[in-house]
This record gives C-alpha cells, sequence and structure tokens, in this order.
C-alpha cells in the first residue's frame, strides 16, 4: 500500500526533529480511526512492531459503548486486547497537524497474530486475496459528499443540530462563484491530502447549499479505502482548525439532497497494465468478464445493502426525485439507476455502484462488492439489458431495502455472503444491524414530540 514516506525516511525525520508524533491507527466498524499518539521516538524504536488495543473497539456502537451479544468480545471474557500490527508501507506525512506521520495497522489475535476475522480492514485483504488468486487486481474509487457549516461541532450541538448555517445559503452545485466562498476550507482540503499521498483530482458544489463533493482518484481496492478513512477523518479536523463543520450523515435535513458515496469499479490484470472490462467489439464495450461482474453486483445487491447503508438514517437519503437510487438495474448513463456504466468505450470502463452513503465504511462496502462481482463470475450470469428512462418511476425494477430492519434481514439471509465473507463475519455484522435498530426502535424522536405531545 502506498502511503509517502517509508520507515526509514520516517526514522530520519524524527532523529531530525522534524516529526514528533507518529498516529498508529485502526479502523473501526463504522468506519473510523481509532489508535495511539506515540512520541515519535518510540514509535521507531519498538512500537513500530506492534502495539495493542482493547478490543471491545470491534464490538461496540457508535457512542462507543460495549454492544452485549458479540462472540468476539464481551464482558465474559474479560474484553482483552487484540494486536495492532502497523503496516509500514501506510506511513504518511499529516500536513494539517503539526510535526506529525500517521499509519494504519492491521487487527490481529493476540494469541494466533493472525488477522481478526471481523476487522475491515480483515474482510478486505480477505477478498483482494481471492482476486490476486485468479490473477486480477481491482482498482475502485469512491465519490464523498458532505455538508459544509457555518457553525463549530460545539455552535452545532448547542443549536441541537437544528437551524444551522450551511456554508453557502443556496444550492451551488457545479457554481464556480457559490464554491469560491468554501475555497478556505476546500483548498486546504485538496491540498493538504495531496500533500499526504491522498491525490485529489478536483472537487465541486453539490446539490445542495453548502454540499461538496470530492473526487480522490483511484487507487488498488486496500489503498482506496485506506485513503477514503484518512480523508473522512481528515476533513473533519481541518474544518474544525477553520472554525467549521462538517457532517457526512446519508441525510442530515429532510428537505435537502442526501450525500452519497458512489463506488467506482473494475478488474484489471494483475500488474495493473491491461483493463480486463474493456473490449472493443462487445456489447457497451464491456467483456464477458466485466458483464459476469456486474451482473453479479445486481443479483445480490440487495443482500449487501447493509454494507453501503449501516445506519437508521441512511434509508432515508433513498427518495424519489433526489439522485439518490430507489431501484435496482444499471445503465448506461442515468443517474436514477443504482448502478451506472461509466467510461464506455474507453480502458476506463467501469461500474459505479450508486447506492452507498457518506456514512458508509469502505472496508465493507468495497469487500462485499467485491464478493458480488466474484459470484457473478463464478455463476456466469448474463447482465440483463441497460434499463432507458425514469427508474423512480418504474415499479417493476426490483427495490433497494427501504429500512435498516429489511436490509438486516437480507444480508442475514444471504448465503453467498456467509461463503465469501465468513459465518463468523456476517453473523458479527448482522448483530451490529440488530443492536442499531434495537437502540432507534426505544427513543423518542423529536418528530414523535412534535406529532404527539398534544395531538395523541
Amino acid at each position: 500500500m502506498a502511503g509517502n514516506l517509508t520507515f526509514d525516511q520516517l526514522k530520519s525525520a524524527v532523529a531530525a526533529g522534524e516529526i514528533d508524533t507518529v498516529l498508529a491507527c485502526a479502523v473501526d466498524m463504522q468506519g473510523r480511526l481509532i489508535g495511539k499518539r506515540f512520541l515519535a521516538k518510540y514509535f521507531v524504536e519498538s512500537a513500530y512492531d506492534e502495539t495493542h488495543g482493547c478490543n471491545y473497539l470491534l464490538a461496540n456502537d457508535i457512542d462507543m459503548e460495549p454492544v452485549p451479544g458479540y462472540k468476539a468480545a464481551s464482558w465474559s471474557k474479560g474484553y482483552g486486547d487484540f494486536v495492532m500490527k502497523p503496516d509500514l508501507n501506510t506511513i504518511r506525512n499529516v500536513p494539517w497537524l503539526e510535526k506529525t506521520a500517521l499509519l494504519l495497522c492491521d487487527l490481529k489475535d493476540r494469541h494466533t497474530h493472525e488477522d481478526l476475522a471481523h476487522s475491515p480492514r480483515g474482510i478486505l485483504r480477505k477478498q483482494v486475496k481471492r482476486l490476486q488468486d485468479r490473477g486480477y487486481l481491482a482498482y475502485f474509487a469512491s465519490e464523498l459528499e458532505f455538508y459544509l457549516f457555518s457553525e463549530t461541532y460545539d455552535s452545532a450541538r448547542a443549536k441541537h443540530w437544528q437551524n444551522l448555517d450551511t456554508a453557502s445559503p443556496y444550492i451551488g452545485d457545479y457554481l464556480i462563484g457559490i464554491t469560491t466562498k468554501e475555497e478556505g476550507v476546500m483548498r486546504r482540503l485538496r491540498n493538504d491530502m495531496e500533500a499526504a499521498g491522498i491525490p485529489i483530482e478536483n472537487s465541486k458544489g453539490e446539490w445542495g447549499p453548502g454540499q461538496e463533493e470530492i473526487n480522490v482518484r483511484y487507487a488498488e481496492v486496500l489503498e482506496m479505502a485506506d485513503r477514503h478513512v484518512i480523508l473522512k477523518n481528515g476533513a473533519k479536523e481541518i474544518a474544525a482548525s477553520e472554525g467549521k463543520a462538517i457532517s457526512f450523515m446519508s441525510k442530515y435535513n429532510y428537505g435537502l439532497a442526501g450525500n452519497s458515496s458512489h463506488i467506482h469499479n473494475s478488474l484489471w490484470s494483475a500488474d495493473g497494465k491491461t483493463p480486463l472490462f474493456y473490449e472493443k467489439g462487445a456489447e457497451w464495450t464491456l467483456s464477458k468478464l466485466g458483464q459476469q461482474w456486474s451482473a453479479g453486483q445486481l443479483k445480490y445487491a440487495q443482500e449487501f445493502t447493509w454494507f453501503l447503508a449501516p445506519y437508521i438514517n441512511s434509508y432515508k437519503r433513498f427518495q424519489s426525485g433526489t439522485f439518490a437510487p430507489t431501484k435496482i438495474m444499471w445503465s448506461e448513463d442515468n443517474r436514477t439507476a443504482g448502478f451506472r456504466l461509466c467510461g464506455e468505450g474507453t480502458k476506463g470502463i467501469r461500474m459505479e455502484c450508486r447506492i452507498g452513503g457518506a456514512d458508509l465504511n469502505p472496508y465493507l462496502a468495497f469487500a462485499a462488492l467485491i464478493a458480488a462481482g466474484l459470484a457473478g463470475i463464478d455463476e456466469k450470469l448474463e447482465l440483463q439489458k441497460p434499463f432507458v428512462g425514469d427508474a423512480y418511476q418504474a415499479a417493476s425494477l426490483p427495490e433497494i431495502p427501504k429500512t435498516l430492519r429489511d436490509a438486516t434481514e437480507t444480508l442475514a439471509s444471504s448465503k453467498m455472503l456467509r461463503e465469501a465473507l465468513g459465518e463468523e463475519v456476517v453473523e458479527h455484522y448482522v448483530h451490529t444491524a440488530r443492536w442499531e435498530q434495537f437502540e432507534y426502535d426505544r427513543r423518542i424522536t423529536d418528530w414523535e414530540l412534535h406529532r404527539g405531545f398534544e395531538r395523541y
């Protein structure tokens, strides 16, 4: 994987006093960076080999509360440690923090030193290995959308997340003039990420006031997931340093566009030089392999939706007429579709999955898409004809699950995912999903109070 510093360069920078802090990070179930801040000299002396963390970090909810019922970690097992094994190929400097470097760690069993089956990065590594065994390399790219607010996180909290001031007062989709007003954060984000070894191709205004889209250059799939999580973490830190706030919620406001994370994906030869989806004489210039891969993703989309939409809020985004999909089909170039073929007629031909929200965990989402694509190849599935028209109005098309509850049960019943990811993995994340539903079901919402306090 590609950081922008070697370990030897890190040691030299530490010796020269250019770096005094090393962030040793792993990724939790929610796709957030967790870990430790090391005084740099101690990291390069010993912690570069391994450090440890409490295994409850892969058995808690988004509030960091331990969740009962997991097999992997519990009070009865004492919540022991797992190993955080630094991946020294992921070291990069962090321009937005003073004298700081960051790297990612793989989470391993303390006794066997094997990847934890339910670790997000480990789950994706397993699918990458399946690709490598067949001579494939997967290139992925995720587009991230978010809202930028002229608020701090403290002021937003004080307002109870209501009536927040967005960075721009009206929709600025593609408008240069309005997005110039947002450049204080966006220019830093583009340049600092580039300096951290995360190449940003562009940013633009999106279809909501103060809404942004940022596009990271495609990469090998594990590297892309690494870029994704560092970008999200860094974006919030950069915004906070500028007195602003960012939200990656799928749907922060009922009346405004949601935040997506469209995922572009294709297969290449093992050396990354030959596109395996492009075939000049094929229908749609999409090779048989590409058609089977895409057909697999279509067939199993309902089963892996939870990996693209893991929260109650995620399903509020799937509304007609909002550029978020509601139906499962593919199109050659149609933004009402759940899947869209991009780059037709070029070596860059790829399938774009438009289902995911910006709240997804990229390791889990990418792993699920690979598993479904490989299932399509193994089953030699035939790709249906592309849809033409307004998919929102096409009643006969299969639907994306409408609620977290629906997506959880389709995940629980998926034989394909149990075989590809493992029983242990599916059971772990089904439990995660059911806990999220349970927590929501027992809470009283502002909407309920507004409707019922006086009128019931």
